[in-house]
């Protein structure tokens, strides 16, 4: 039994271990995965059980050369989400300095919300559509009755008529409210497009900033090091040369010495 819990010990210290060795996700994975989510946030909104989702949605990852598993697609966008709700409180420079993340997230709940939005507009033209049927056929009801009963005098005609009268109105009124809900609605939904495609056009241009110095910099220092290899290879070459003319005049000094011991023998 002790040792069962050692092994089950090691086990979990050797799971630990593991996820401490996944790679962090980069900036540049992230946002490919936020694009991923926002294409199939509508789906995940009519499902319960979106486990096929974040298969899906790994399998798309690893497309684009990121091998990452379903359940760590959905660990991470659970952590996404809570910094963005714990962000809510913060000034937009800290914001965007705490989380890098917030316009894409919050881009994903604001469309979410439109689309909640256009359907509740489009049930409610619905419904307003079935009781304008309703009511046109018990106004024709009422035109039948109206000529049936004639002799009953024009009072009561004059009334049904207003009633009519009144219901077109209320039918109208609420036509032009749809409407009016459905143009801010789209409206709403051209300028969350046009700050979020401002927003990622501005990452991606200082991106495309950072990565132009970034090279300017590797430029640079490749310069500086083909210019002191090529300093140091005049220095050797100079070296060599002084070491040559220093053997060539010792040689030539050994030479007179041996001259002058061979004069001298003789």
């Amino acid at each position: 039994m002790e040792g069962h819990n050692l092994h089950h010990h090691h086990h979990n210290i050797t799971n630990v271990e593991v996820i401490d060795r996944l790679p962090q996700w980069s900036i540049q994975e992230t946002k490919e995965f936020l694009m991923i989510r926002v294409e199939l946030d509508q789906a995940f909104m009519e499902t319960k059980r979106n486990k096929q989702l974040w298969d899906v949605i790994s399998n798309k990852m690893k497309d684009k050369g990121y091998l990452r598993s379903s359940e760590q697609c959905k660990c991470k966008w659970k952590n996404l989400v809570t910094r963005y709700k714990g962000c809510e409180t913060m000034e937009p420079e800290a914001m965007r300095h705490q989380f890098p993340f917030y316009n894409e997230v919050q881009a994903i709940f604001t469309s979410r919300m439109h689309r909640m939005l256009w359907t509740e507009a489009s049930e409610l033209g619905s419904k307003k559509k079935a009781m304008k049927l309703s009511s046109e056929d018990e106004e024709d009801g009422n035109e039948e009755s109206e000529r049936y009963h004639q002799n009953k005098g024009t009072s009561s005609n004059k009334k049904k008529k207003k009633v009519k009268i009144v219901t077109s109105g209320e039918t109208s009124g609420s036509n032009k409210g749809l409407k009016e809900i459905l143009e801010e609605f789209m409206r709403q939904q051209m300028e969350m497009e046009t700050q979020w495609i401002e927003a990622f056009e501005a990452r991606e241009n200082e991106r495309r900033m950072k990565e132009i110095e970034w090279k300017q910099a590797m430029e640079t220092l490749e310069n500086e090091r083909i210019m002191n290899e090529q300093r140091w290879r005049e220095r050797e070459e100079q070296r060599r040369f002084r070491e040559e003319a220093r053997a060539e005049k010792r040689d030539v000094l050994i030479t007179k010495l041996l001259n002058k011991f061979i004069r001298e023998d003789i």
